[in-house]
């Protein structure tokens, strides 16, 4: 494979909207999110009001990459090798001795070393996104809960979780108004998005001059893109893409047979019509990547036409779009902004600052003090043993099946379109998919082991 990457060489350019060119105000949306399911939790199910009350120094738990073992009520975070780094019972960190009495130093008992294995199971659930960490952040303070007030060593608090997520993320709830979450962003959008810069808006409009044909591909629903797309990219949004797919269920988009998922016409945001093939561009929903393949070879006239797809979910967006399609991937991921000598970029522009009163989360793509660097970390030895230091599974996926990292759309828009990425390949250096840096520590790591 070439050493490097360009957009130039790409026939067909994909988007996800949510996180990837809808950036979202963290501190904000993430107390909303928790919000949504907590108040969810205490008024219809029962749980103690105390999952009420966040404090701005709660928010540390939050790290994207760790898994609950949805039995136990632990948090863990993942070597490449399947090793368990750091673990919590809810939010309560495990020490050293704990830790190793636990977890011994072997393969978790979940872990599939090929990479590929499920972000989602019964068993336990991945945190990929920032969607997801507010609800982790929730889940180990239901486990602290229930284990101080029941006594409770194994746990089935899920399905509360899934009936909270139904009730305020199902298709109908934009349009009912239902939930917590949906009114609140049709009410104050200003409040939990940022509007594309006008760099980002240009370059759209540059990709589709040099006849790329332009994608969005989202899980949302299609009311719910609409609202978000007219207020980061103006009324006239359609204009910028080919095909807006819409409710398109990723990973499974990727990874289903089409007929299991056909795409359906859509009039009026409601699903009219299954159709057998994808003949013209357009706006649709649900549906699969290989009907979307053959539409795309027609409308390049190319055998093979050259696909690249942005995301921020490993689960959703690029490993299936790479395991799946065969897709050039562009992960975005907000824990490269301003991680550079450890000054966190402004989370929000000044004229916000200040204009929203209550506890604020941490920036969600900052360190955790509690669980330490998404990248990189060490596993303390008992007894007078040297720290040995470790990639983590989060970091190993990245360099798999990413084509390049970076920490927005805005990092690159107004790069030429025939710029040279370096891409991420098992034969170069483990920082050399990053753009336009690697993360500090994973450089230094690098400088060290050089020596």
């Amino acid at each position: 494979m070439a050493q490097h990457f360009s957009l130039a060489a790409c026939d067909v350019v994909g988007f996800d909207l949510d996180h990837t060119l809808c950036r979202y105000n963290l501190p904000e949306s993430a107390v909303l999110i928790y919000n949504s399911f907590a108040q969810f939790l205490v008024k219809e199910k029962g749980y103690d009001k105390e999952l009420l009350t966040v404090t701005p120094e709660d928010w540390d738990f939050c790290c994207k990459g760790l898994a609950l073992d949805l039995e136990d009520g632990n948090f863990i975070k993942l070597a490449d090798n399947g090793t368990v780094l750091r673990a919590s019972h809810g939010t309560k960190m495990m020490a050293p001795e704990a830790l190793a009495e636990e977890y011994g130093g072997k393969e978790w008992k979940y872990f599939m070393s090929d990479t590929g294995m499920a972000c989602r199971s019964g068993k336990y659930y991945f945190y990929d996104n920032y969607f997801d960490l507010p609800g982790a952040l929730l889940c180990a303070r239901v486990v602290d809960s229930l284990t101080k007030n029941n006594g409770q060593k194994t746990f089935d608090f899920w399905k509360d979780i899934v009936a909270g997520i139904q009730h305020n993320y199902k298709m109908s709830a934009f349009k009912e108004n239902c939930g917590i979450y949906f009114p609140e962003i049709k009410r104050d959008p200003g409040r939990y998005l940022h509007t594309c810069p006008e760099s980002v808006k240009k370059w759209l409009r540059q990709l589709k001059n040099a006849g790329k044909i332009l994608l969005l591909i989202t899980s949302s629903h299609s009311d719910y893109c609409r609202l978000l797309c007219e207020y980061i990219l103006g009324n006239d949004f359609t204009d910028l893409f080919d095909i807006v797919i819409t409710n398109a269920l990723k990973p499974g988009f990727f990874s289903h047979l089409p007929s299991q998922r056909p795409f359906w016409t859509l009039e009026n945001d409601e699903e009219q019509e299954a159709l057998p093939s994808l003949d013209k561009p357009g706006w649709y929903s649900q549906g699969n990547a290989v009907h979307l393949y053959e539409l795309l070879k027609k409308m390049t006239g190319k055998s093979e036409p050259k696909v690249v797809y942005f995301g921020d979910s490993m689960h959703s967006d690029i490993f299936p779009a790479r395991h799946y399609s065969n897709w050039e991937t562009v992960l975005i991921l907000e824990e490269l902004r301003g991680d550079r000598d450890g000054k966190p970029e402004e989370s929000e522009p000044l004229e916000k600052k200040g204009k929203y009163e209550g506890p604020k989360a941490k920036p969600l793509n900052t360190l955790s003090k509690k669980w330490g660097s998404f990248f990189i970390d060490s596993v303390s030895g008992l007894e007078n043993t040297e720290d040995s230091l470790f990639y983590t599974w989060s970091c190993k996926r990245i360099s798999t099946y990413s084509t390049i990292a970076i920490p927005s759309i805005e990092a690159i828009a107004e790069l030429p379109l025939d710029y040279k990425f370096s891409r991420f390949s098992s034969s170069s250096s483990k920082t050399a998919g990053y753009y336009p840096n690697p993360p500090s520590i994973l450089s230094n790591i690098e400088t060290l082991t050089a020596k």
